[in-house]
């Protein structure tokens, strides 16, 4: 069963993490990330751009609205996310929690995926 670890941090706590901490952590990312794909069990992952630079689109009563920023309103943004293969939630929960943001503030978000399309 494949699941989507999405990835929740506030970005303006991690701007203000030194520099040396922001490293770290992108170094242990790297880190897991490896261990996963050596194991077979990454499919697909990315960091995203600041939620700055994010454009949200809305459809009501058949009008689109397109706006600058995210389409949430809430203090973490979406910073990045991970699609792995797991035998069970239990499985991709413990994958979550070796994620290297959560210890300075970070949040996953674990999500079964109800259908993915193989290309390729």
């Amino acid at each position: 069963m494949q699941y989507l670890l999405l990835c929740c941090f506030e970005e303006e706590r991690w701007e203000a993490l030194p520099a040396s901490r922001r490293s770290e952590i992108m170094s242990a990312y790297q880190e897991w990330e490896q261990e996963l794909i050596q194991t077979g069990r990454y499919r697909a992952g990315a960091k995203l751009m600041q939620s700055t630079a994010a454009t949200s689109v809305r459809l009501k009563n058949g009008r689109s609205s397109v706006i600058d920023g995210p389409f949430a309103e809430t203090k973490e943004q979406i910073g990045g996310f991970h699609l792995v293969e797991c035998r069970d939630l239990d499985e991709a929960i413990a994958m979550a929690l070796r994620i290297p943001t959560l210890p300075d503030g970070g949040t996953i978000e674990v999500r079964p995926v109800a259908h993915a399309i193989q290309i390729g």
